[in-house]
């Protein structure tokens, strides 16, 4: 007898943690497909230490089919969902079409790197969204010290080891805190660029790093970029990028061959021409998480618009922790359409939020205790350490290995610069006829 089919559209934290719920709840009931265009679930909040050169990047790729081996992993890219037809259409790993038949479809396609109006910056700046974009900057900050060790031209020399980081959110915080001290740490390696000390800029349109987060958290991650020399410029945006410099909305030019992109984040592209109404681009959904009027389509994470019922008419934010803990509840949701339990809304308790700064320093308000120093950091990587759904022994190792010898830093050339654009926007479209 063939069962019942459930599609997940996107395996990041909302689709995989979905899956490992339906499975464990509808056990020979019924199908679950996961559609996927890589065969791993990424572990995002630990890619600055990838970029850092602290961590191998296997460890946060968790395989799917390891992990969830009663999962149906389908390797492809999903461009129409028919919701008459209930099938869904994707792009293969081997760019083949295919279509994917449903009896309920639970789409967590994630986000992809904001985009804004601004002259030059799709061109010159690099994301910071995925795992090849994190490879791409470990070896791009590797080159440009080397590339300045090799000249004598002074203002050439100076604008290599200029990095500028845009966007003083959770990413952008953690990338010029782990970028400032693995760069500190290769010029070393330069006798000739004694006296060049690398310089890092973080800009930020808000009056403070992590705008988003307890000011706890923002003053600890302010008062340890100072230290080590990033020169944190809030209330100031990107007027215009080249290949060679960046100008700042108060005029300022700053020579660099470095723009690294952590603005933010907006809805993967499927949702655009879905054809269903959407708030701030996210697809509306209601407390349950199902799409209203479609009682086989759901959605979650961050591309859905999912009401935060502890703040009456807003819609929760686009974090991992929601995305995992929504996951969660539209798995139970759906298997309450097998008559597995009944429906639940989706209301969250704000646990706190951990933010590495590289070293041995963190910031950390675990139950709203604000922490610093060592002890947020013990807490921080105990956190991701407890989240992480593999590789736990093999990432606590990395960070055992980094604490006693030199970090390792060579340009390996996997990624190159036009495996990383900016601009990841697709096609793709909803048929509802």
């Amino acid at each position: 007898m063939t069962l019942p089919r459930i599609v997940i559209v996107g395996g990041g934290f909302a689709g995989y943690f979905a899956a490992r719920r339906l499975c464990r709840k509808l056990r020979n009931e019924a199908e679950v497909v996961l559609l996927n265009p890589y065969d791993y679930f990424l572990y995002l909040p630990l890619l600055p230490e990838v970029a850092g050169g602290i961590l191998d990047p296997r460890q946060v790729a968790v395989s799917i089919s390891a992990t969830l081996p009663e999962v149906r992993l389908v390797l492809g890219s999903a461009v129409t969902v028919d919701t008459a037809g209930h099938s869904v259409a994707y792009v293969n790993a081997e760019g083949r079409s295919a279509t994917l038949e449903y009896d309920q479809v639970l789409l967590t396609t994630g986000s992809v790197n904001k985009l804004l109006p601004i002259p030059g910056v799709a061109q010159h700046a690099h994301g910071f969204r995925d795992l090849a974009e994190a490879l791409f900057l470990r070896d791009h900050l590797t080159l440009q010290l080397e590339l300045a060790d090799s000249t004598d031209d002074r203002a050439e020399r100076d604008a290599r080891l200029t990095f500028v980081v845009v966007g003083a959110g959770y990413t952008g915080t953690e990338v010029a805190a782990q970028g400032a001290l693995m760069t500190a740490e290769l010029a070393r390696n330069h006798p000739r660029l004694a006296g060049h000390n690398p310089r890092w800029l973080l800009i930020d349109t808000a009056d403070r790093v992590l705008p988003g987060l307890a000011e706890s958290l923002s003053r600890t991650a302010d008062r340890v970029l100072r230290r080590r020399g990033v020169d944190i410029r809030t209330k100031t945006s990107v007027a215009e990028a080249t290949d060679d410099a960046v100008r700042l909305s108060d005029e300022t030019v700053v020579p660099t061959r470095s723009l690294i992109w952590c603005v933010g984040v907006r809805p993967e592209p499927l949702v655009e021409s879905l054809g269903l109404p959407t708030n701030r681009g996210r697809l509306v959904v209601d407390e349950f998480l199902a799409v209203p009027g479609r009682p086989d389509l759901w959605a979650c994470g961050d591309v859905a618009a999912v009401p935060d019922l502890t703040r009456p008419g807003e819609i929760t934010a686009m974090t991992a922790q929601h995305a995992q803990r929504q996951g969660k509840c539209a798995a139970d949701n759906i298997a309450a359409t097998f008559g597995h339990g009944v429906r639940r809304p989706y209301k969250h308790h704000d646990l706190g939020f951990v933010v590495d700064l590289a070293g041995f320093q963190a910031a950390a308000n675990p139950l709203q205790v604000p922490l610093s120093g060592i002890l947020a950091k013990v807490v921080t990587r105990g956190y991701h350490l407890f989240s992480l759904p593999g590789n736990r022994g093999r990432t606590a190792a990395d960070w055992l290995t980094e604490a006693i010898l030199p970090r390792q830093a060579v340009q390996l050339g996997l990624v190159r610069p036009a495996d990383v654009p900016l601009d990841t926007e697709k096609p793709a479209r909803l048929i509802t006829e």
